[in-house]
């Protein structure tokens, strides 16, 4: 288990703290943000945020098969999204494991052996990483075997998609889109197909298939959600039983559906550094002016993170505090963790410490262990660490 720091306080930069940017001190021992005098750290010059609460993230899949022929061991990937995560301020995060038709790296048999793997390597976790499973609507035959791995594994988020639509018409207008999506399945074309005939058939068995999950979840504490809803009419079915996260609603009437409802939305942050969608979606920047966001998640890229942060602030939509509340403190509050996304007593010492010139981050702790440290924020904690060691002999 990594260690947690000395008992330290920082003092000389910028807190985000009560949702506005304050120059005072802050202290972290046990693991936690506390009072007291405290050796010293001098930070001026740097901003002092929430660590970032990351709810949707699937930039692992490319730690474990960085090409399609070519995985790697589970634990390999993990330690290496584990450290990508830290380096970009991330404190908390959710690894988005498909439970698809589609088999192969998204079939339920990998979120398994994913599930086994997160177990395994927790004891060495720095950043607290979790799963949240992507349920593929149709996986109507796998409704217990998905409830008993939820329970076993502790999985506390899930989130409904169905892609069948978008494989048919794919079939129809874009076969070699199609024979290559087969592919990095393990599949040929036409077996792939008969997959997508044979989810498609079941149909008629879905909507009880969704009410007999939703009402298991409730009973398990489970929170869910939906992802790419297309329209306003499947946001409002996902809602009625319960499925109240909208994550990536692919229009605005999808998301303007889900504000009149109060359910959360959560866009991707690389579609606010990028200017739009990459695959022609809504533009998150132009949802976020209109109010129809509470989060931003990371969605295939890390970094994209704070970088979507400081892009409404340079554009106007957000203050610096309200920015990064929606990669830290609303994801938080929408996952149900009282414990971190806000530097308050007693709280997680979940902490991003940001270069205030070049925007960078230079340090991340978590849970009060190190996970992250470079530039002259590495030469001033070492300089403090090794005068505290010194004064010890």
């Amino acid at each position: 288990m990594p260690q947690i720091l000395h008992p330290l306080r920082f003092t000389g930069g910028t807190i985000l703290r009560d949702g506005e940017l304050q120059r005072r001190s802050l202290a972290i021992a046990d693991g936690r943000i506390t009072k007291g005098p405290l050796p010293e750290v001098d930070l001026s010059g740097y901003l002092i945020l929430p660590g970032i609460v990351d709810l949707h993230g699937d930039a692992f899949e490319r730690h474990v098969a960085p090409r399609p022929a070519a995985p790697f061991a589970l634990d390999m990937g993990l330690a290496a999204t584990d450290r990508e995560a830290a380096a970009n301020g991330v404190t908390t995060a959710w690894l988005a494991q498909s439970w698809s038709w589609e088999g192969g790296r998204r079939g339920p048999g990998h979120a398994e052996a994913l599930m086994n793997a997160l177990d395994a390597y927790r004891p060495r976790m720095l950043t607290d990483l979790r799963i949240q499973i992507r349920c593929e609507t149709h996986m109507v035959d796998t409704g217990a075997r998905l409830l008993e791995a939820i329970r076993r594994h502790r999985i506390g988020y899930v989130v409904f998609n169905n892609h069948l639509d978008d494989a048919a018409e794919m079939v129809r207008e874009d076969p070699m889109g199609f024979h290559q999506w087969a592919m990095s399945a393990g599949r040929d074309p036409e077996s792939y197909k008969a997959l997508v005939e044979a989810a498609a058939a079941r149909a008629p068995d879905v909507p009880r298939h969704l009410c007999r999950l939703a009402d298991a979840f409730d009973e398990m504490g489970v929170l869910y959600g939906s992802h790419d809803d297309p329209d306003g009419e499947t946001r409002e079915r996902f809602s009625m039983i319960g499925a109240r996260i909208a994550e990536f609603p692919i229009t605005r009437r999808a998301a303007a559906a889900a504000k009149a409802m109060n359910d959360p939305v959560l866009l991707g942050a690389p579609n606010v550094v990028r200017g739009g969608s990459q695959s022609g979606n809504a533009c998150a920047a132009d949802l976020i002016a209109q109010g129809l966001s509470d989060g931003l998640v990371s969605d295939y890229y890390y970094p994209a993170l704070a970088h979507a942060a400081w892009r409404l602030v340079d554009a106007g939509l957000r203050t610096l505090p309200e920015a990064w509340a929606m990669i830290s403190e609303k994801p938080a509050e929408i996952l149900r963790l009282p414990d971190r996304g806000r530097l308050d007593f007693g709280r997680r010492a979940d902490i991003c410490v940001v270069n205030e010139t070049t925007r960078a981050v230079e340090m991340t702790i978590s849970g009060g262990r190190l996970t992250y440290l470079a530039g002259e924020a590495a030469h001033r904690l070492a300089n403090r660490i090794h005068g505290l060691d010194m004064a010890a002999e």
